[in-house]
Order: C-alpha cells, then sequence, then structure tokens
C-alpha cells in the first residue's frame, strides 16, 4: 500500500501493470555472476515515489535485490558533487558509447571510457571519489547511497563475494585504463570498490526514492535532505537519457523518453524531472542486460501517462495578473478631487506589473515583455510585485534583474513587493541589494502603489501628497 493513501489510485495503476506484465517469460537471468542466477524469475516489482515524497508500489517490491549498475549514476553524482563535471571529464566522457555495458570503450590516445553508465566509465568513476583508502572510499559511497534512498543501505556480502570470484573482465578493463594513463588509483584498488559498490542491496521502493532524488534537484522527497547539488542532477539525468540503457539508449529514449539506469540483477530506476521517480525489479534479462518486464512497464506507463520528456507540458496559470498604468486603473488611495485628476492625467508614469507562481525562464520571459508594454517613455515609476511569486529559478531572476537594470539606467525608479529582508541566497541577482541603492522595496502593492502617486504627486504641485 502506498502510505495508507485512502483514495490511493496510483498504486491501482502500478498493480493493473503488474498483472498485465507478469506473465511475460522473455529473458533469461545473469548467470555470469553465480549468485545473481539464483534470483526468482517470477519476481516482478514496481513503485513510484512523487515530489511530496508520497510511496506507492506493487508486487514483489520488498524483495531486495544488489543495485549492480543502477549504482552508476548516483556515485557519479558523488564524484561530480566533489569535482565538478570539467574535472570528472578529463578522465570519464560523456558520449554514448553504442557498445554494450562491458565493452571495451576506450577513447583512442587517452584511454578515457565512453561515459560513466558503461562498467569501464563507472570504474573510473568509482576510483575518482576522493578518500585516503579503499575502506574510506567505499564507506563514502555507501553513505551517499543510502541518502539518495532515505535509509541506511547495506551490502550484500553473498553477492560481493560471486562479483568477486567472477570479475576479471571488470579487473582487465582497470588494468588497461591504468595502463593507458586514465585511471588514477591501484587497479585492484578500484575493482574491488566497484565490487562493493555494486553489491549494495535496496528494495524497489528504495530504488524509486533514489530517482525521486535526482527528478527532484538533488533533495530527497522523502527526507526532505539535500544530497546533491541541482546542477548535478540535471547532469547525471542528461547522461543517463543518452547512455543509460547502453547500446539501447536510442530506442528507449524514443520509445519511453525518461533518463534511466538499468542493472543485471533486475532493477530499473527512471527520473521524470520535477514529477516523480519509478523503479522495478524483475531478473530476467533482454540482450542489452535490461529487465525484460521493467522495459515493458516503462513502455507501457510512458504513453498513458504522458511521461516522455519532448511532451509539450500542459499550460499553466497566467504569469502576469496585473500590467497596467495608475491613468488606466483607479489604484486606490485617499485622494482629493484634484489629486485623482492629475493621476489621471499623468498617471502613465506609474507602471504596475504583478507576476504569480514559479519564475523560470518561460514566465520570466512573459514578465520582461509585460514590462517592455507599460514602462513610462518618460521617467517614472515601475512597481514589479512578486508576492504571489513560489519559486524565482536563478537564471530567471538573472533576466528580470538585467531588465530592471535597464529600466533603473531610464530614469525610472522601481519598487519591488514582496522579497525578503534577507534572502536565502545572498548571491540572488533578484534582490534590492543586488540591484541598486535606490530600488524601494514594499512589503504591499498598497504601499508601494502609495509612494509612487505621493512621489508624482509632489513633483506635479511642488509640495507633498498629503
Amino acid at each position: 500500500m502506498a502510505d495508507e493513501e485512502p483514495f490511493d489510485v496510483v498504486s491501482e495503476g502500478l498493480a493493473e501493470v503488474h498483472r498485465q506484465l507478469l506473465p511475460l517469460d522473455g529473458g533469461e537471468v545473469a548467470a555470469y555472476i553465480p549468485k545473481l542466477a539464483q534470483a526468482d524469475p517470477d519476481d516482478f516489482g514496481l513503485a513510484l515515489v512523487s515530489m511530496d515524497g508520497h510511496r506507492y508500489q506493487a508486487g514483489s517490491s520488498d524483495v531486495r535485490f544488489s543495485l549492480q549498475s543502477v549504482s552508476k549514476p548516483f556515485v557519479y553524482a558523488l564524484a561530480l558533487s566533489e569535482l565538478g563535471l570539467d574535472e570528472i571529464s578529463r578522465w570519464v566522457g560523456i558520449e554514448p558509447s553504442g557498445d554494450a555495458f562491458n565493452a571495451i570503450s576506450l577513447e583512442h590516445g587517452t584511454g578515457r571510457p565512453a561515459n560513466p553508465m558503461i562498467n569501464a566509465g563507472a570504474i573510473a568513476t568509482t576510483s575518482l571519489v576522493p578518500a585516503d583508502t579503499t575502506v574510506e572510499r567505499f564507506e563514502r559511497i555507501l553513505h551517499t547511497l543510502s541518502a539518495f534512498a532515505g535509509r541506511q543501505l547495506d551490502v550484500d556480502e553473498e553477492v560481493y563475494r560471486s562479483e568477486a570470484a567472477s570479475g576479471d573482465r571488470n579487473r582487465a578493463l582497470a588494468y588497461l585504463m591504468h595502463a593507458a594513463g586514465s585511471l588514477r588509483t591501484d587497479p585492484a584498488d578500484a575493482a574491488e570498490v566497484y565490487f562493493r559498490q555494486c553489491s549494495v542491496r535496496v528494495d524497489t521502493v528504495d530504488l524509486a526514492v533514489m530517482a525521486a532524488t535526482l527528478a527532484a534537484g538533488g533533495v530527497n522527497p522523502v527526507t526532505g535532505r539535500r544530497v546533491v547539488p541541482e546542477q548535478v542532477a540535471i547532469q547525471v539525468m542528461s547522461v543517463m537519457a543518452t547512455c543509460g540503457m547502453y547500446d539501447a539508449a536510442g530506442d528507449w529514449l524514443v520509445r519511453v523518453g525518461l533518463p534511466a539506469k538499468s542493472g543485471v540483477s533486475g532493477g530499473l530506476a527512471a527520473a521524470s524531472p520535477a514529477r516523480f521517480g519509478i523503479a522495478c525489479y524483475s531478473p530476467p534479462l533482454d540482450r542489452t542486460g535490461s529487465p525484460v518486464r521493467a522495459v515493458a512497464a516503462l513502455r507501457e506507463l510512458s504513453p498513458r501517462f504522458g511521461l516522455h520528456l519532448m511532451y509539450r507540458p500542459a499550460p499553466g496559470g497566467a504569469t502576469v495578473t496585473a500590467c497596467s498604468t495608475v491613468d488606466k486603473d483607479s489604484f486606490g488611495g485617499h485622494r482629493t478631487d484634484e489629486q485623482r485628476a492629475l493621476l489621471h492625467r499623468e498617471g502613465h508614469r506609474i507602471a504596475l506589473v504583478a507576476a504569480q507562481g514559479e519564475l523560470d525562464f518561460l514566465a520570466a520571459e512573459r514578465l520582461v515583455h509585460a514590462l517592455g508594454t507599460v514602462v513610462p517613455a518618460v521617467p517614472g515609476w515601475v512597481i514589479v510585485d512578486f508576492a504571489e511569486v513560489t519559486v524565482v529559478r536563478r537564471w530567471a531572476g538573472g533576466m528580470v534583474a538585467a531588465v530592471l537594470r535597464k529600466i533603473a539606467a531610464l530614469g525610472h525608479r522601481i519598487a519591488l513587493v514582496g522579497l525578503p529582508d534577507d534572502p536565502a541566497r545572498p548571491d540572488d541577482p533578484l534582490t534590492v541589494e543586488a540591484l541598486s541603492a535606490d530600488v524601494a522595496r514594499h512589503s504591499g502593492r498598497t504601499s508601494a502603489l502609495a509612494w509612487a502617486e505621493d512621489a508624482l504627486l509632489a513633483e506635479l504641485t511642488g509640495s507633498p501628497a498629503g
């Protein structure tokens, strides 16, 4: 059940897909790692976690299994958080390889693996996690994987021993990279940490929480804890979209359209940015090493619920809720007949634009366009009301701030409504302090309008308005 939801149609939908696909019997359980060959081919779990941390599940969602390759994007996120994309990209590429997950896919002349989602790239990425010892490196990795899952994870020691006993190909990849100069640590140590990383144990709900944490911009929606910076989550999901499904990545992106990563134990995690994380578990694999039922489940769910990244989003509410000048609208204040006549005649010099909701690029463009239609032709007063704005994305704030600086440079006086006195981010471009000391700040629209009207009346009459 889903966190005791009284009207749980989401789990019902997952259960319907589970019933539909459970009879699907294609694929083979991975046998090259002996312990994985013991998995029950009838196990099939589905789970979804929303951006509010609500958890939904169906089937064998409580069966635990080792992460295997599904660990790769989350360890890549840790390395990116520590070293940044430019440094990581010196050692591991970000291009699709077009090869199988365990292929020898190294760049000619450098030995750099194609991307962090294939085994060679994952081994190199693991080795880049800063640590003084292999024990410390793995502890850092386990800590991060646990933070993504929202609970303390552990290692399936039997799987680890089986990995280590059958991992000569991965060791060979490590030695090849070391010989080419693209692996900075001892090859045996790098392979050892990678084997343990792949053996970390989760269930399907854990995996959905991990995917949802990426989808939520690096914040775990269950615990509320930030695990990685938002930009890192964006970079990781981008690589998952192009490389996460190996040599079937193109087909997956066209048919399903979600950043995803599969693993040979039967796990698959997919992230729908700003919407949810979803995970599947089913041991039988297709020829590319992805779980047959999990791939089928996402192919079924994607068109049913419009999950594809390329779908046009549904139109939201209007961004701009007010766009006018005082001569067109009576904005209030107790004024004499003479003052009202003056405001009616000269009120075009006071402009008001108000916005609501999330201020992203599209919303910022609408706000900027609205400002361009009402900013006075001669120096006047411009009021921008952010009281109903819920989130200001940094790049959107930068757009609006740049326009406000241009408006101020033309001689207009600006008042901003609804900005906090102590911004959560001191470097936010859309703050009074960052714009100009001459920009006024008001807690409400009425006081901002009274400020502008008083100033205009004082200029027109030569005496303070009152």
